[in-house]
């Protein structure tokens, strides 16, 4: 059975202000339950000091959603506050009453009219003020805190409650107050009621349509509350489970969907937090039953061989499943799941997304087809689209090297998802712009958009995102020379990744390990690490990744003298560079040329690479590129032309915030009798000599946080941290945190920051 809503949920809309400490239990919770934690108790120290110890096993690895109701979250807190609400007189209990009945959990801004109509003296109102609750205020009563709140609805009886919501109702008469009013009569019922019920499961799809995701889930609630029907009440509470997950109350959506049997909803949940593929066997259940055909997804084709006509909703709903079938596929890296969707697409008569159509050819070796279906793919990403469609243009745009269009679209895909009242999309489409940002060479843009994304992630109950997220923090860690977070994002992302069959980020962090002691030299293990990549089967790795990390294995397996592997990797790198002429994938594929050739053979290919990097994207390759032709010129004993490449690179890398790439260019250059040239004048602030990690790290600390809550807001350890500060220290040249303020403010008055 449904449980009613009467009492007001806290607002989990927008993230909980930073708090000076943790309660000493949170310190070993998971860095997603901590920051649901905090969400759920609106950010409420005394609160998260409650909870914590309360949580099961379960509830503190995250297995199982966390605690909704307010009772269940801080009931000593609730109790005390209680105390002091029952000690005030009756019409200020009864005006606080009013008063949280009309705020929460949707805000209704009925309390003034209310006031009116039962003629009610709002002077009572200095009593609470002086006893530090509430006080009067322009458009209301204005509550202490949320939990405050909490305790002046639940200190009225269960009758009292009743008459408020009654009261707010009758005043709630102007044009598009209707969901507002259906609510409070809801909440004003005695008992179930059908028909309240559906006129609650309209107001509901009313309030989903018009994009107020979070209102939408407080009236299915309700209306599964009242509704006297099993069957009604399941549908509600499924659709309930629904808006709240779209809304970023994952918590909540996950109770909800335990109480209910739906594939759709489960399949969704398993792709966000849970098993990869047991995702995509319930979400391709779920378009068979949302075209009508069994759970096998084998409905019989008309005489004609073509699928039957369905309502355009119907047809909606089923490629929205396909499409989360063929991101679950994705994330596992199992090709013959994808084949599957594919097969199951056809016989439904279901529109393919781009990206399930193009990767299939893609991994079939069909090169030309797949670049067709997914420049199809990428071309639909106008401005205001569906945030999914969005975002599956990005992932095409990303596979077809086109970074321009696959930050365009994330950015747009982010943009809708907030329009929409979707945050659940929001973390999806920053981790896509971060990938771009990356391959485009803005490494801090990239890192900040990963590092937001990883606390929305995390925050809305999508620990799978996290896990990419964690993934792609390590690759940014390697580029900039954080060996210890690219060792310890890494970990975290490849032991979550294997134990839920998520290949994309497990292979992703082997990449960034990978790059990691490619650009410090270590380039058996680079070789290595990258080789093991092709014996890694679904769920532990990717051919997505191990193609796109080909660059990178031919360099390692040159500068290790084993080439055999590795001309075969770029033989088929090459082929699908080829047929999507993408000019960053063919200059990447002319530097592995150059790479294999003996001698002064490479000196062309080089050339070759470079006159195609300059009309692609990706910065950071191109330097790179430029680093081994300097090198390469430097053994021909071409001198002038190898130091104005070494200095190129090193200009670069340095810009890129690239250190060890920028230590191996100095090298070749010290090689040559040549010093390094100097950082620019003016250029020399805490932006330039700090890493984007170790820059943030410095605010953060600059700001006045401790190490523990620093690793608490970037999901790091306390021993990470530690080491950041001690690495900033020693790059500034500083010995206490009062001149790092000092310093931090001076670049930023100079525009460093």
């Amino acid at each position: 059975m449904v449980t009613p809503v009467n009492p007001p949920p806290l607002d989990r809309t927008s993230p909980p202000p930073p708090q000076d400490a943790w309660p000493p239990p949170a310190s070993s919770l998971p860095e997603g339950v901590r920051v649901r934690v905090l969400r759920a108790v609106d950010g409420d120290p005394r609160a998260a000091a409650e909870l914590v110890p309360r949580l099961t096993d379960r509830q503190a690895s995250g297995a199982d959603p966390l605690p909704v109701r307010p009772a269940e979250l801080a009931p000593a807190l609730l109790g005390e506050l209680r105390a002091r609400i029952r000690a005030l007189p009756d019409d200020t209990r009864l005006l606080l009453l009013l008063a949280a009945a009309d705020q929460y959990p949707v805000p209704t801004d009925a309390f003034p009219r209310a006031v009116m109509a039962a003629r009610l003296d709002t002077r009572s109102l200095d009593a609470a003020e002086a006893a530090g609750l509430a006080h009067a205020g322009a458009g209301g009563v204005v509550f202490r805190d949320a939990w405050t709140r909490i305790a002046a609805y639940e200190t009225g009886s269960p009758s009292d409650r009743r008459d408020v919501h009654r009261l707010l109702a009758c005043v709630l008469n102007g044009e598009g107050e209707g969901p507002w009013r259906s609510w409070h009569r809801g909440a004003g019922a005695p008992g179930p009621s059908g028909r309240l019920a559906v006129e609650l499961g309209a107001a509901a799809r009313t309030a989903a349509g018009a994009g107020r995701l979070r209102a939408a889930r407080v009236l299915a609630e309700q209306a599964a509350a009242l509704c006297p029907d099993p069957s009604g009440r399941a549908r509600l509470a499924a659709g309930a489970a629904g808006y709240a997950w779209r809304s970023g109350d994952g918590d909540r959506a996950r109770r909800l969907a335990d109480m209910v049997a739906d594939e759709a909803l489960s399949g969704v949940l398993a792709l966000r937090a849970g098993n990869a593929t047991e995702a995509f066997d319930a979400l391709v259940t779920a378009v068979g039953r949302a075209v009508g055909a069994g759970a096998d997804g084998r409905a019989p084709a008309p005489s004609g061989g073509a699928a039957p006509a369905r309502p355009a909703a119907t047809a909606d709903t089923a490629t929205h499943l396909l499409a989360r079938a063929t991101e679950a596929a994705l994330y596992t890296g199992d090709v013959r799941r994808l084949r599957e969707a594919a097969r199951v697409a056809e016989r439904l008569g279901v529109d393919q997304p781009g990206t399930l159509s193009g990767l299939v050819a893609a991994f079939d070796g069909r090169y030309e087809d797949a670049r067709e279906l997914l420049k199809a793919a990428a071309g639909r990403c106008g401005p205001g689209g569906d945030p999914t469609v969005l975002i599956h243009a990005a992932i095409a745009a990303l596979l077809l090297g086109d970074h321009s269009r696959a930050a365009t679209a994330t950015v747009r895909a982010a943009a809708s998802a907030r329009a929409r009242g979707t945050p659940v999309t929001v973390p999806q489409a920053l981790e896509f712009q971060a990938y771009a940002d990356f391959w485009t060479g803005r490494p801090r843009a990239g890192e900040a958009a990963a590092t937001d994304a990883l606390w929305q992630a995390h925050a809305t109950g999508q620990d799978n995102g996290a896990c990419h997220l964690q993934a792609a923090l390590a690759m940014f860690a390697a580029l900039t020379a954080d060996a210890a977070v690219c060792r310890e994002r890494a970990a975290t992302a490849r032991s979550y990744a294997l134990a839920r069959g998520l290949g994309l980020p497990a292979a992703l962090a082997q990449w960034a390990l990978a790059f990691l002691d490619l650009s410090t030299g270590r380039f058996a293990d680079a070789a290595a690490r990258l080789r093991a990549l092709a014996g890694f089967g679904p769920g532990h790795g990717h051919r997505a990744i191990r193609h796109l990390a080909t660059p990178h294995y031919v360099e390692a397996a040159v500068r290790t003298g084993d080439t055999r592997v590795a001309r075969v990797a770029h033989a088929d790198y090459d082929r699908w560079a080829d047929a999507v002429r993408s000019p960053d994938d063919l200059a990447l594929s002319a530097r592995c040329r150059a790479l294999l050739a003996p001698g002064s053979e490479a000196v062309d290919h080089y050339r070759t690479a470079l006159d195609l990097h300059a009309h692609g994207t990706r910065d950071f390759e191109r330097a790179r590129t430029e680093l081994l032709f300097g090198s390469a010129l430097r053994r021909l004993r071409r001198r002038t032309e190898a130091r104005d490449r070494l200095h190129s690179a090193l200009e670069a890398f340095d810009s890129f915030g690239a250190p060890h790439c920028a230590a191996q260019a100095r090298t070749e250059l010290r090689a040559l009798g040549t010093p390094a040239a100097r950082a620019p004048a003016g250029s020399d602030t805490p932006t330039t000599r700090l890493t984007a990690q170790q820059l943030l790290v410095a605010r953060m600390a600059a700001e006045g946080a401790t190490n523990r809550e620093i690793a608490a807001r970037l999901a790091l350890s306390p021993r990470t941290i530690d080491h950041h500060l001690r690495g900033v220290f020693t790059r500034l040249g500083i010995r206490s945190r009062i001149e790092l303020v000092r310093l931090i403010a001076e670049g930023d008055e100079s525009g460093g920051g």
